[in-house]
């Protein structure tokens, strides 16, 4: 049973400003201007560039009145005379011993006020600015999405209003759902503008099961700093649905309830656009119960093809499925020329350039290339791209730089190549090889990667291939193309012809004695053959976990010779005495050498 994880963030823009404005405090403050002390003032008392101290000289003797402090202050410069405030300040305390000295203080200080201030976002609609977003404390004050903007400053005077920013929203949930896909599921994909949807069929065990992994889900978004509410449904829709409009903020539908789950929603939580929700209002319909007795023909007629899509699809009957997120790091360089370029020697200077950074880049990241695309920008905008694989990982700028000398010829260089680039979109890990058995003499190595490689390049990678048995007895599926460099299994001992047919070709006029016999003749590709010599029969069944059609099938497989020498391998589709098992047809499957 599939399980579909739906995450949504009510206030995604909200929270993406405080997370902002929480990391600009907590960057270290910039250090302040100090101006220079003198440690001899001279004739003053006070310090120059300093501020007054009261009682640093005078504490040495008997306190002065009141009346000699104030003549001792109108006799200090004016640039030295203390501020008002200063002057009920008491004597400076010397530093506790067991604290750290402390820093330069800031000269001004404000305090940031303890809730933060009422906060909406402001996004164009049209020609109206219109609010798109508020936060608890301002829709408490009677601000929510769709209020004009002029209307929501007039209710309250000290509204923080920001723009709308949404590319830097869809940022965020791109980066989550390449978090999800490295972290919690391999298939999870983001929901604009506000939602993220997982695949969790088959990883809820690795998590503690779907209600811990919903609870260590929220408290990672609560952590940071993000409003979620999360669902787990059958389907794509129907999670969605529950996330968005549930009461609770966590909801777990069991497999099978999502249709009793979803009925009591609102039509709006089956994702239709605004005109389906005009004709659903129009026509009375209010929740999603309301839309299942009713026939799809009228239903389509009234609402649309889409809302039939968007309500099938949320109970199951039409697949949604996942397009999740790709994590991907190409690794890749670039060269930039002063001049434009268009030699062969030229070119072949830039790709042995680009694959030295390229393998230094490679073994960096203990990576090794499968294959490799340079792509080169003409002065004209025109781009020529070309690409080579190797049947190895492997990083050996010489080895790359061969095949990518194969493949110049095949590059237009115009006016002059200005830019390239090499990526390598198809990496494996690649780690040290013991070189110490081979250094000694003690084992022969014999690679054919290099010469795969260069006969790959020249006549393509789909010309050179092995064939490799597989475990099947049906002939057909009996073997397979792998990479020439694979090391292929042992095949079967049983005997099976050089040359083996893709599809079985039907014989014709053919006379057998039933039900195991071998046949006398038969006419195949237009000429009529007698048979002088067979062996058989071989069954085989029917693989009757593929398909049903399978369940009773049975081949009888017969080796004969005909009078000309030719040896076929032909078999009858049934056993001869059950109808079930096959009609009896007669085929040719392949010829012996």
């Amino acid at each position: 049973m599939r399980r579909v994880v739906s995450l949504f963030l009510p206030n995604l823009a909200i929270d993406r400003l405080r997370r902002l404005e929480r990391s600009a405090k907590s960057l270290p403050d910039r250090a302040l201007l100090q101006l220079p002390v003198d440690d001899d003032p001279g004739a003053c008392s006070v310090p120059r560039g300093g501020s007054w101290r009261p009682g640093a000289r005078w504490a040495k003797s008997e306190p002065a009145s009141r009346d000699e402090v104030q003549q001792q202050i109108d006799a200090l410069p004016s640039h030295a005379q203390p501020a008002m405030r200063e002057l009920g300040r008491r004597s400076e305390a010397a530093d506790h011993p067991f604290k750290r000295p402390a820093q330069s203080a800031p000269i001004a200080t404000i305090s940031a006020p303890a809730e933060h201030a009422p906060l909406a976002i402001v996004g164009k609609v049209g020609r109206r600015e219109e609010i798109v977003a508020a936060c608890p404390a301002a829709s408490a004050l009677g601000i929510h999405p769709g209020m004009a903007a002029t209307h929501a400053r007039a209710l309250i005077a000290d509204l923080d209003l920001r723009p709308a920013n949404p590319q830097a929203d869809a940022h965020v949930l791109d980066r989550l759902a390449l978090l999800a896909v490295r972290r919690w599921s391999p298939i999870a994909a983001a929901a604009p503008p506000d939602g993220l949807c997982l695949d969790l069929t088959g990883c809820d065990h690795l998590h503690g099961g779907e209600k811990r992994f919903c609870e260590r889900l929220l408290a990672f978004l609560r952590r940071a700093g993000f409003t979620a509410r999360v669902a787990i449904a059958d389907t794509p829709g129907a999670a969605d649905a529950l996330a968005r409009f549930a009461r609770e903020d966590l909801t777990i539908v069991a497999p099978g309830g999502t249709l009793r789950a979803i009925t009591p929603l609102p039509i709006a939580a089956l994702r239709l656009d605004g005109s389906a929700l005009t004709a659903a209002r129009r026509f009375g319909f209010e929740t999603v119960a309301d839309l299942l007795p009713v026939a799809r023909g009228p239903l389509a007629r009234r609402l649309g093809l889409g809302a039939i899509k968007r309500l099938d699809q949320a109970i199951g009957a039409v697949a949604e499925p996942i397009t999740s997120c790709e994590d991907l790091e190409v690794p890749s360089v670039e060269r930039r020329l002063l001049e434009p370029i268009g030699t062969a020697e030229a070119i072949a200077q830039v790709m042995a350039d680009l694959l030295g950074d390229m393998a230094e880049l490679l073994q960096a990241r203990g990576l090794g290339a499968r294959s490799l695309r340079l792509s080169a920008l003409r002065i004209d905008g025109g781009e020529e791209v070309i690409a080579v694989g190797t049947s190895r990982p492997t990083r050996e700028a010489a080895h790359l730089l061969r095949l990518l000398k194969l493949k110049i010829e095949r590059i237009d260089p115009g006016m002059g190549l200005e830019q390239f680039r090499l990526a390598a979109p198809h990496t494996e890990p690649l780690t040290a090889v013991d070189l110490g058995k081979i250094l000694a003499g003690d084992m022969q190595v014999r690679d054919p990667a290099r010469l795969v490689d260069v006969v790959a390049a020249r006549v393509g990678e789909g010309a050179v291939y092995r064939m490799a048995p597989v475990a099947s007895h049906v002939p057909e599926r009996a073997a397979e193309r792998v990479s020439p460099i694979k090391t292929p299994a042992s095949w079967p001992k049983w005997e099976r012809p050089v040359r083996l047919f893709a599809r079985p070709e039907p014989l014709w006029g053919v006379m057998a004695l039933m039900p195991d016999q071998p046949p006398k003749r038969f006419e195949w590709r237009g000429r009529s053959h007698k048979v002088v010599a067979a062996d058989g029969p071989e069954r085989i069944h029917g693989e009757w976990w593929r398909r049903d059609k399978e369940v009773w099938a049975v081949r009888d497989y017969f080796r004969i010779e005909d009078e000309h020498g030719g040896r076929y391998w032909v078999f009858r589709r049934g056993d001869g005495a059950d109808n079930a098992t096959g009609d009896l047809s007669w085929w040719v499957h392949g010829v012996f050498a």
